[in-house]
């Protein structure tokens, strides 16, 4: 429906005060005071309770508080929902005469229009809603529940009670959004080796909010193994996904209650016109929001930049080497609507419809129409905010890349180009500084060890802090932990040569320091080869601190004893890898060649290291590459004995090729400048040596001993200094090399 254009203003005028009226309404039933029990009450409040009885641990009460404080939040998002879907109709008659009413009739209408939709908000959202369940919740409430501290509490409560099944999935549901908790992390591998806890425990329990995601990463992986077809129909299904996060995310907006200026710290609006003006350039600014709120992974900072039009990109390369050329050619007309004059998709358009030749329906077919909503309705958006920015002083951060300067207020535009020339000079300066490490670290020190060689350094490696060594381990003492690892292979870390994380055509095994103490406790494996295995860590903890000159200690972060095997029968026609490609500290994207250390990237890694324990497999090689993920720089052939060690940042991008026959092992270890981050599993081992009296090889670190579930701090005063500290995701591959 077009409106007529000459009132087009007094209709936004209008619009905006929705806003205003549905929040008044809101507001004015909180002094009822006869409401029944069954409606929703404020989720924020029945959290309190659970935090208060949790530290008064009555952990009955708070699990049962925590839970309905959860669920309490996700019926009142439903239910605004739905109020949204079934107040679609409210008002419409006065609605359609827009169209042909004029003068102070047409005021009327419109402001009949905006009292009707207000009322059936209200009155629909208060028979399921309590009053005070309708009031907007503190932004500190947002953090917790933002954060998912509510988990935080569970877990502990849940461990309390003996319900470990219920206390593993709290944990994994608080780390996945906490990645730098490192108390969660230790929780979570402690859950992992306790009986009756099972594979099924560790599930994400908002995984609801996260399916754009799951499809975006399957897109990926099929991408990666060059199954176009499945990788369109997923491409496919993450833009609708990610379509529908959107809409749900700004449907809370509109129906939500907002507080007023003055409740946000705005003092220079005053006047119910004014106020009805900010209350609805809020309202626009969180659906705008909403791009960069659906385009930020779980336990990341900053959001994917242009994450629509990056789907978009990949579906239509997809369908087109799938032959589905119609498909392309519509996918590509969307994509175009964001960048219209980006020459790469022109000239692929051209070539789709060179590949139609004579079919001109094909070449006819129009952009997808929810993609053409999408575009407009922003753009829309784009403009009164811009507009509230220029006359209304209203603050707005324009969360696209593809906004068109013509969006953009003339007054505006020359600080709008500064912007974003600003963007554009700090992505080239990431390309150009691409191979300068700011590790601290310079290879090239002392080797002291007797024995070991270098066998490839920088230059051989074609990069940098990167080095080889032969004759760390002898032939027998690379036997002793191939049998170790064969004896534990059943029982390790609860594995038990499962398909591997990374690929479906290899299995997998583990075992960590712990675990093989306690094995060799039950008699299970030789205590002599567990010894061997910690003294191996400090080893190599020696070898790369004297050559790397590191400046300040080195602590072991991690130590995993890893074995893939090739499945039988099911390498024919493998194109994928062992371990993608990736970075240890910091989650790279090779289409703009950064690297963002932030969670969920183990970002407290410094030093990484792969003592390899045998060669007599195919595949398994270590290679580097440069940030694009593409240009192979340098490959490392497994051999009994052979040391890769190099920094954890960006300047090495590394992957291993695929086992295809036999079965490969490796001492992965990695290794940190900050003692927080220490191994927590090898210092508990090494205590427990202690307690029988015996000595442990040890410089450098501190004892440390373990124990049960601990609550993790309260994640609103740890988060600002823990965010730059990232622990990474729970995996059952551990991000092995």
């Amino acid at each position: 429906m077009a409106l007529l254009s000459g009132y087009f203003t007094v209709y936004v005028a209008f619009h905006i005060v929705i806003l205003a009226l549905f929040n008044l309404t809101s507001a004015n039933q909180v002094g009822s005071s006869s409401k029944i029990l069954s409606l929703l009450q404020p989720y924020d409040f029945l959290y309190y309770k659970g935090v208060r009885a949790y530290f008064n641990e009555e952990w009955g009460k708070a699990a049962e508080l925590l839970e309905k404080s959860i669920l309490t939040k996700e019926s009142l998002f439903s239910v605004r929902r739905q109020c949204h879907e079934d107040c679609v109709a409210a008002g419409l008659d006065a609605f359609n005469k827009l169209d042909t009413e004029e003068g102070s009739l047409w005021d009327l209408w419109a402001l009949d229009w905006v009292q009707q939709k207000a009322e059936c908000l209200r009155f629909c959202i208060g028979r399921s809603v309590t009053p005070t369940g309708q009031l907007p919740v503190s932004t500190d409430i947002e953090y917790e529940f933002g954060t998912r501290n509510p988990y935080n509490f569970l877990q502990v409560t849940y461990y309390k009670l003996e319900k470990m099944q219920k206390a593993a999935s709290a944990a994994q549901t608080y780390f996945v959004a906490n990645p730098s908790h490192l108390e969660m992390r230790n929780n979570i591998e402690k859950y992992r080796r306790m009986d009756g806890v099972t594979d099924e425990a560790f599930q994400d329990r908002e995984l609801e909010s996260e399916k754009h995601w799951v499809l975006y990463d399957s897109a990926l992986q099929y991408e990666a193994s060059s199954d176009w077809v499945q990788a369109a129909e997923k491409w496919k299904a993450c833009v609708n996904e990610t379509l529908r996060h959107t809409e749900e995310c700004r449907v809370q907006c509109a129906v939500a209650s907002q507080p007023l200026p003055e409740d946000r710290g705005v003092d220079s609006v005053s006047g119910v016109f004014e106020k009805a003006a900010d209350l609805f350039l809020s309202l626009l600014a969180c659906q705008q929001s909403c791009v960069t709120q659906v385009a930020t992974r779980p336990g990341r900072i900053s959001a994917q930049e242009d994450f629509l039009p990056t789907q978009l990109e990949h579906l239509h390369i997809a369908q087109f080497k799938a032959g589905d050329i119609s498909g392309a050619v519509q996918t590509l007309r969307s994509l175009l609507l964001f960048y219209p004059s980006d020459k790469d998709s022109v000239d692929n358009l051209q070539l789709y419809y060179e590949t139609l030749g004579g079919d001109t329906e094909s070449q006819g077919t129009q952009p997808a129409q929810e993609i053409v909503r999408y575009v407009s309705q922003s753009l829309q958006e784009k403009k009164l905010l811009y507009f509230g920015m220029e006359s209304l002083d209203f603050s707005f951060i324009d969360p696209d890349l593809w906004t068109p300067e013509d969006v953009v207020p003339e007054s505006l535009r020359e600080v709008w180009r500064a912007e974003k020339e600003k963007m554009n000079e700090k992505m080239k300066e990431g390309e150009q500084q691409e191979e300068v490490d700011d590790s601290g670290f310079f290879a090239g020190g002392p080797v002291r060890q007797v024995g070991v060689t270098i066998t490839m350094d920088d230059e051989v490696l074609n990069g940098t802090n990167r080095v080889v060594f032969d004759g760390v381990m002898t032939e027998k003492e690379c036997d002793r932990i191939m049998q170790l690892a064969t004896a534990a292979a059943s029982a390790g870390d609860g594995y038990r040569g499962r398909r591997s994380p990374h690929t479906p055509h290899e299995t997998f095994e583990g075992l960590t320091i712990l675990r093989a103490l306690k094995l060799s406790q039950d008699g299970m494996v030789n205590h002599s080869d567990v010894r061997l295995l910690h003294e191996l860590g400090e080893r190599v903890r020696v070898l790369l601190h004297s050559y790397f000159r590191s400046p300040s200690g080195l602590f072991v972060s991690f130590t995993h004893l890893v074995c893939r095997s090739a499945i039988a029968g099911d390498q024919e026609g493998r194109l994928d890898l062992s371990h993608p490609i990736h970075v240890d500290n910091c989650l790279l994207e090779p289409e703009t060649r950064q690297c963002w250390k932030e969670p969920p990237a183990f970002i407290h890694r410094d030093l990484s290291a792969i003592l390899y324990l045998n060669d007599n497999f195919d595949g398994g090689e270590l290679f580097f590459t440069n940030r694009d993920a593409k240009t192979v720089t340098a490959r490392v052939k497994p051999s009994c004995g052979r040391l890769a060690g190099f920094s954890s940042g960006p300047v090495n991008p590394h992957g291993v090729t695929a086992v295809t026959r036999g079965r490969r092992c490796a001492l992965a270890l990695w290794f940190t400048k900050e003692k927080l981050y220490r191994d927590m599993e090898r210092e508990e081992a090494e205590a427990m040596w202690a307690a029988d009296g015996q000595s442990v090889v040890k410089k450098n670190e501190e004892e440390s001993g373990g124990g049960g579930a601990k609550t993790g701090r309260d994640a609103r005063s740890q988060a600002p200094k823990d965010r730059s500290k990232g622990r990474g995701r729970v995996t059952g591959g551990k991000d092995e090399l």
